[in-house]
């Protein structure tokens, strides 16, 4: 999953960008508010980090932007401004949540992956297909019990079809969303990607609906099996 990640302070921004790497997320940076504004506008995020304090654009007004153009990805807002009318002022402009300047990144994360689920209809954040559990906690996924031994890319592919509870998602939805906007894409790298991972978490698991694209079979959610 693609997570554009707004923020000026090149450091704060570098941070955060390598801890959602670890959770198998690919993250874009933008520095100020207008390059924000045209990547948010043109790219189709999974999830936005936001600093409000930004050059150029401020944030605020990036977020009313993409709201009024349609563009309903979810928003967690970062700022050093922590008065509840601040707070207000977010949430109303479109934000799906909020944090304070100075956070704890296991913090952000928690909430990142919060908005990510609530986006996405989610409750939990061990999501299930048959034998199969994905932790997005821990960015790890289990057969039968055992603990499955991903690449990272591998991970990521799992994660974004695990997010989309059996809905299908075409090979051109899956170049866009587990490699970053620098990375070359290539359809017959995506096709043996997609190979090794049927081999590890199995066929029956991870198939493919002739014209609509790939997809995790058996998702099980509160108890429910969507397959049946």
């Amino acid at each position: 999953m693609r997570i554009l990640i707004v923020e000026d302070e090149e450091n704060i921004a570098r941070d955060i960008a390598r801890a959602v790497r670890r959770l198998g997320y690919v993250p874009d940076i933008a520095h100020d508010g207008e390059q924000a504004h045209f990547m948010g506008f043109t790219e189709d995020y999974d999830a936005v980090v936001l600093d409000l304090g930004l050059p150029v654009m401020d944030g605020l007004a990036v977020l009313r932007n993409w709201r009024a153009e349609q563009r309903h990805f979810p928003v967690l807002v970062l700022t050093a401004r922590d008065t509840w009318q601040d707070k207000v002022e977010g949430i109303d402009a479109g934000a799906d949540d909020y944090l304070a300047k100075p956070f704890e990144m296991p913090e952000l994360l928690a909430r990142l992956r919060a908005i990510i689920r609530r986006h996405k209809g989610l409750s939990s954040a061990v999501l299930t297909f048959g034998p199969l559990s994905i932790d997005t906690r821990h960015a790890q996924a289990m057969l039968d019990g055992m603990i499955v031994q991903l690449t990272p890319l591998e991970f990521r592919l799992l994660n974004y079809l695990a997010h989309k509870r059996g809905e299908p998602a075409p090979r051109t939805e899956l170049l866009e969303h587990i490699y970053g906007s620098d990375a070359e894409r290539d359809m017959n790298a995506l096709d043996a990607l997609i190979t090794r991972l049927r081999r590890k978490v199995g066929s029956n698991i991870l198939r493919n609906r002739r014209g609509h694209g790939y997809f995790l079979a058996g998702a099980q959610q509160d108890g429910h099996d969507s397959s049946s």
